[in-house]
């Protein structure tokens, strides 16, 4: 019983801590920055392609964000997502380099 309940307590509390890191909602989204500009899927792409140098510089530099929160919403999200599978590789170099089983 108390093995029961103990696990029940962390379940309760993995659930509280996983749900405070939701995102919560954008609210500029659809609305331009200082620019007058909305990131689409073109700058989240590029902006995904850069994010790991981004990150890097951006402890030194206050004016520089890896996310634009200026965007249109779900294009450049996947847009941002697919500049990033693009740098790491994507995992399709893993299925060239596998090797042929001698039959």
């Amino acid at each position: 019983m108390k093995s029961s309940m103990a696990l029940f307590v962390i379940v309760v509390l993995l659930v509280n801590i996983l749900a405070g890191c939701a995102p919560g909602p954008n609210v500029s989204k659809g609305t331009a920055s200082e620019h007058n500009a909305v990131a689409g899927f073109w700058l989240g792409l590029w902006q995904g392609f850069i994010a790991p140098f981004v990150f890097v510089v951006s402890p030194f530099k206050n004016n520089l964000n890896i996310y634009e929160v200026h965007n249109n919403g779900a294009w450049y999200n996947f847009g941002y997502l697919f500049g990033l599978a693009c740098f790491f590789g994507g995992g399709g170099n893993r299925t060239a380099r596998r090797k042929q089983i001698p039959q």
